[in-house]
């Protein structure tokens, strides 16, 4: 689990408690804590507390967004921090159009996946 700075905390317009996605999904906070572990959610240390958070954008119909794991893994793999990821997550992009999350949201993983594997190059 990471820290982020003001500017990456800026660009996440929600974020969720973990206990929250925990009943947003239907799951014991300890399978929270495993998607996180696992790579599948970023979850930061944020606010006065330090408690771990995940951005609001992540969870959808109670469920993990399509595609953001296979997106995180790729991110991960071209040696992106969880503050990097959240940064090209939610930083808008002309040709998508929005961000990288919102695309995500709205079942346009394969546009933002090739996006991330270009990154790569």
């Amino acid at each position: 689990m990471t820290e982020i700075d003001a500017k990456t905390d800026a660009l996440v317009p929600d974020w969720l408690y973990l206990p929250d996605i925990a009943e947003l999904l239907g799951i014991q906070v300890t399978r929270v804590r495993q998607l996180v572990n696992e790579g599948q959610l970023i979850a930061v240390r944020r606010g006065e507390n330090r408690a771990l958070q995940v951005p609001a954008a992540f969870i959808q119909d109670g469920k993990v967004v399509k595609g953001l794991s296979g997106t995180l893994t790729l991110l991960r793999d071209d040696g992106f921090t969880d503050e990097e990821m959240l940064e090209w997550l939610f930083t808008p992009d002309p040709s998508l159009p929005g961000t990288p999350a919102q695309a995500l949201a709205e079942n346009r993983g394969t546009e933002v996946k090739r996006r991330a594997q270009a990154l790569a190059v």
